[in-house]
């Protein structure tokens, strides 16, 4: 299956239980194809959960969900030994981490403690009970939730976490036309539930395409000076670290696959720039004062970085 029609079999199945978002979709699969982890930042009622379970649903892919809260504990998520009355032995009760894409609910409103536990998960693709390391299901994917607007009861993600997710992706609100299509579906009772319809060998056909797309040298120079120009702005307190070139690397390539090609253009660069790179930079204090934002900088620096042939 080629790019464009792997892309387009996702949009349409999504099409049954969602309206538009067709760039949140592709961001997601993006997501997928080159393994990397997203937070989905919105106010709620967004189709958040909505979006990453039948996401899931595509693929056939095993679904966890965890509503994170301030009392939740690391073996919650990853889970415990436990003394098992019939073997008379200790045995592993593994948890919802145990899966192939996580949605982790609202997860700056659990402890830094808990938020740690799920770091080695990311970065390892594992998760240690108790001593014992034990891998994740492949592929893993770790999709959480924030809400931008509550700031009572919530813990700041600290930044080698934030560092670790691939796109940080901001849902707006519908536009007119969505909203009324969405209601109308409502009224009709017209939405339908997602089936898989990516077979498990279609998906790993298209990591091993994604794996053999082409970028040249110029578009690694590119993704390097697009890095290096929010290390040296100094309207910056820190820029974006080489784990964000790494993920450029990945990221582009599958959205040049999806694109319909063996190769990487500038342009799918520019397509995930502002997704990678704004949650990767700390804008200094006297600047926000000013009226100014971390993504008003990045679109400036993507928009003033050329590529050299």
């Amino acid at each position: 299956m080629e790019g464009k029609e792997f892309l387009k079999k996702v949009e349409k199945e999504m099409e049954k239980c969602i309206v538009g978002k067709e760039d949140i979709i592709k961001l997601l699969l993006v997501s997928l194809l080159s393994r990397g982890h997203v937070v989905l930042e919105g106010i709620p009622g967004l189709a958040k959960t909505t979006i990453v379970k039948n996401f899931a649903k595509v693929f056939g892919l095993k679904f966890s969900r965890v509503q994170l809260t301030p009392d939740t504990m690391p073996s919650d998520i990853i889970g415990v030994y436990y003394y098992s009355e019939k073997t008379k032995d200790f045995e592993i009760k593994k948890g919802p981490i145990f899966t192939n894409i996580l949605l982790a609910d609202e997860i700056n409103r659990t402890p830094p403690k808990t938020q740690s536990a799920m770091l080695e998960s990311m970065q390892e693709n594992q998760a240690t009970i108790e001593g014992n390391s034990l891998k994740l299901p492949d592929p893993f994917i770790l999709m959480a939730t924030m809400n931008p607007l509550e700031s009572e009861g919530v813990y700041a993600l600290p930044e080698a976490q934030m560092d670790r997710f691939m796109f940080k992706i901001k849902l707006e609100y519908p536009k007119k036309n969505e909203e009324i299509e969405m209601l109308k579906k409502k009224y009709e009772c017209s939405f339908e539930t997602v089936c898989p319809v990516i077979s498990h060998l279609d998906l790993e056909n298209a990591f091993e395409k994604v794996n053999n797309v082409h970028i040249t040298e110029e578009i690694l120079h590119y993704i390097y000076d697009l890095v290096q120009k929010t290390r040296i702005d100094e309207r910056f307190i820190y820029g974006a670290s080489p784990r964000a070139s790494e993920q450029f690397l990945y990221a582009s390539r599958a959205v040049a696959y999806l694109n319909g090609r063996d190769y990487v253009l500038p342009d799918d660069v520019k397509e995930i720039a502002k997704y990678i790179l704004r949650h990767k930079v700390k804008l200094k204090i006297d600047y926000e004062f000013e009226g100014m934002n971390n993504e008003d900088i990045i679109d400036e620096i993507i928009s003033n970085t050329d590529i050299i042939n």
